[in-house]
């Protein structure tokens, strides 16, 4: 199966959405089809060899829109082509605008207010005919720069998809024709003046493109993360070479070169420090607001700042292999790929313009029946029409999920699809796995015990000898060692590295050293009955302990553990606040994974378990009927986080781990599973918010726009205010979904 994206035009609402991706999934071979209406792209997923992309494109041309692949590379690079025909756009509304003004103060002033100046030439008492050319003349420039909804309308009528354009192109058709036999016949019958359309034919355009505009004014504004980030990696870089620094585009660096990053500029790729030190912002990638210390060995990431001090960095990535091009196809992903919710309202939208223009029909045709005259019937029908536009509908869930997986992303949560961000919210059970998430994923001393000499003597002891082994348990006690500034001045004679005991050495006056665990103290005869309560109690809170003896005397203990992270027991306080169950999962020993459960704070520990099977424990979690996140880092949790219901990996985890999750926590902060869920909750209320108005606005605007209420309140809605009414309720849809932009998650 190959998976392939599509740049679409001509859509304009749900309607045309669910268009495209009908046409498009009745091509044979095609698994995957939807579109994402802001976006404007089209995700296809189908077999190379029973469909091509030829064939999807002209399947999608026939059923009146336009579509060609999407180009990853200028959108990485680029700004927003839409840009251009948001102001293209902008000044035909200019033009559509001013002469609706005209057409208004000819049609409607004169009968609103008795003694209206107007021209006598053109007075519809005097020159009924020459005032209904002037406003023929006034609206035909209207209808030219409004003609997308005319091309657009009737052709989704001509190939059987009906959209929201076939609303307004009918009912402005229709109020057109209507006033232009009317003006024909008015040779003969001047009091026809009076049955005249033409400025709801015009106006209800002119309203409709003014909420169309609004309404992507808005859209791009939803996009604002993408454009963000895209706005980071810097054009140029500094080059050194042996011919000195050179400014070069930042396009052509290679991997291996080296650059200069002076305090203020941008890092303009992924690399590591080579030269010099100082701190790097990274917040606008990570979240992360205090600057990042860097030295020589460090890893930077392109598109973070430098704010102190000059860096030289070897670049290890470029172009799509960068980690700001992987956040941006991560984000751009996540907002292509629809959530439940959305599919569900989509299909709603899709029968909604047939059933809109069936109901139209049935109210002229009423109405006709009732004794009301054709021009009262007729202006029914056009309300009718140009008041239920599904854009609302198609718009509640695109939007809010694009500004929620953008506000994510800024505070660096990065979830991979609409799905995972909706699923997210239904969380009930949290699973964390020990080693490296919960724990900082490294042995660090703990704890030192000296028995008749002082505690430094103690660890100096341990780590003169430990020096000569590169075991994680070695290193940790030498760290501690050179951390406190220790010396290790003893020379070693000899020394022998017994696997899975520890260290036996003989120093230079003779004298045996042993560093290591119980076995080794037991198979060289060292007693030690006296400290059992000691050792005992150490087993029990899971440290792993290592004993120092000397000539057969026990001089102390050193613990080494891996030490709980410094924000878990917060993270894991936050997830219980909002009523979340949390386990922690580890292949570890059951005395070590108590320990550290009893530290964070979990509801259960579920220790000794073998990588293969913590993708078991997920699935009977999920069959008692829990929705399961599990977060992870390593690479033994990736079938765990694909059989989890999300999977949730931290940052700095293995790349399987982070391709198999659903979510992706930058920040490396055990903190940001609660607040990915609370993101979650957020966005899914504010869809819910949109998808109510939505409804609601249809449900009780077409009864009161096909005159229900007419008969006994003799309330009757002109088309232009349903026009005025449809572009508002898109607009309030969209600018609801913008108010997720200010929330603190």
């Amino acid at each position: 199966m190959r998976q392939e994206v599509y740049d679409i035009g001509g859509m304009h609402c749900a309607a045309c959405s669910s268009s495209v991706e009908r046409v498009t999934r009745k091509l044979p071979g095609v698994a995957r089809s939807e579109v994402n209406l802001p976006m404007n792209r089209l995700t296809i997923e189908y077999d190379e060899d029973a469909v091509t992309p030829q064939m999807i494109c002209e399947k999608v041309e026939k059923a009146g829109f336009t579509a060609r692949p999407h180009n990853q590379e200028s959108t990485a690079t680029g700004p927003d082509d839409g840009l251009k025909e948001l102001k293209a756009e902008r000044d035909r509304l200019i033009v559509m605008g001013a002469l609706s003004v005209l057409l208004l103060c000819v049609s409607m002033l004169p009968m609103l207010v008795h003694g209206f100046p107007l021209p006598d030439i053109i007075s519809m008492d005097t020159h009924p005919v020459n005032y209904a050319l002037t406003q023929l003349l006034l609206t035909i420039p209207i209808i030219i720069c409004g003609q997308r909804f005319f091309v657009n309308g009737f052709s989704s009528l001509i190939h059987s998809s009906p959209n929201m354009d076939a609303l307004v192109a009918i009912s402005s058709t229709a109020s057109f024709v209507y006033s232009l036999v009317m003006t024909y016949l008015m040779t003969d019958a001047p009091s026809l003046v009076h049955g005249l359309y033409f400025e709801s034919s015009a106006i209800v355009l002119t309203l409709v493109a003014l909420g169309k505009h609004l309404e992507e004014n808005s859209k791009q504004k939803t996009k604002s993360a993408i454009t963000k980030l895209m706005e980071l990696s810097p054009d140029s870089a500094l080059l050194v070479n042996d011919d000195g620094v050179w400014e070069v585009p930042t396009e052509i660096l290679k991997i291996g070169d080296v650059v200069l990053v002076k305090p203020g500029a941008r890092i303009p790729l992924d690399g590591v420090v080579t030269g010099g030190e100082g701190g790097v912002d990274e917040s606008m990638l990570t979240g992360e607001s205090l600057p990042v210390e860097k030295t020589e060995g460090s890893g930077v990431i392109g598109g973070s700042i430098s704010v102190s001090g000059a860096l030289y960095i070897r670049v290890t990535r470029i172009g799509e292999d960068t980690t700001l091009a992987g956040i941006i196809r991560f984000v751009e992903d996540a907002q292509g790929k629809k959530a439940p919710i959305s599919k569900t309202a989509d299909k709603v939208a899709g029968v909604f313009v047939p059933i809109v223009i069936a109901t139209a029909i049935t109210a002229l045709a009423a109405w006709l029946i009732a004794g009301e005259s054709f021009a009262f019937a007729l202006k029914i029908f056009t309300t009718v029409l140009v008041i239920a536009c599904p854009c609302a509908m198609g718009l509640a869930t695109p939007t809010a999920i694009i500004v929620g997986t953008g506000l994510g992303a800024s505070n660096g949560i990065l979830i991979r699809s609409g799905e995972a961000l909706e699923i997210t919210h239904r969380t009930q059970v949290v699973v964390l796995d020990k080693t490296g998430t919960v724990t900082e994923g490294k042995p660090e001393v703990t704890g030192i015990l000296p028995f008749g000499i002082d505690e430094e003597k103690l660890l100096s002891f341990a780590a003169s000898v430990e020096g000569l082994s590169d075991h994680p348990l070695a290193r940790a006690i030498c760290e501690e060692a050179a951390r406190r500034g220790l010396s290790l001045d003893i020379a070693v004679e000899s020394f022998e590295n017994l696997s899975g005991m520890g260290i036996k050495a003989v120093i230079e006056d003779g004298s045996t050293r042993l560093v290591g665990n119980r076995r080794l103290m037991e198979r060289e005869g060292v007693d030690l009955l006296p400290f059992e309560a000691e050792l005992e109690s150490l087993t029990e809170k899971g440290q792993t302990i290592m004993l120092a003896a000397e000539n057969g005397a026990v001089r102390g203990i050193v613990c080494v553990a891996d030490a709980i992270k410094e924000g878990s027991q917060k993270a894991v306080a936050g997830l219980r606040k909002l009523g979340i169950r949390t386990i922690l999962l580890t292949g570890d020993n059951r005395a070590a994974a108590e320990h550290i459960g009893a530290q964070a704070g979990v509801d259960e520990v579920i220790a000794e378990v073998l990588p293969e099977d913590k993708a078991t424990v997920i699935e009977k979690l999920q069959m008692g009927g829990a929705c399961v996140m599990m977060v992870g880092d390593g690479i033994n949790d990736a079938p765990a986080l694909t059989q989890a219901d999300v999977g949730c990996a931290i940052g700095n985890g293995s790349d399987i781990a982070i391709e198999s999750a659903d979510v992706v926590l930058m920040k490396n902060d055990l903190n940001d599973v609660s607040r990915a869920i609370r993101l979650s909750r957020l966005t899914i209320r504010n869809i819910r918010q949109n998808l109510f108005w939505a409804f609601f606005y249809n449900v009780l605007g077409i009864p009161v726009a096909a005159g229900a209420l007419y008969p006994s309140l003799g309330l009757l809605l002109s088309p232009m205010i349903g026009a005025a009414a449809m572009s508002l309720s898109s607009l309030f849809v969209v600018t609801n979904a913008l108010r997720l932009r200010r929330k603190k998650i």
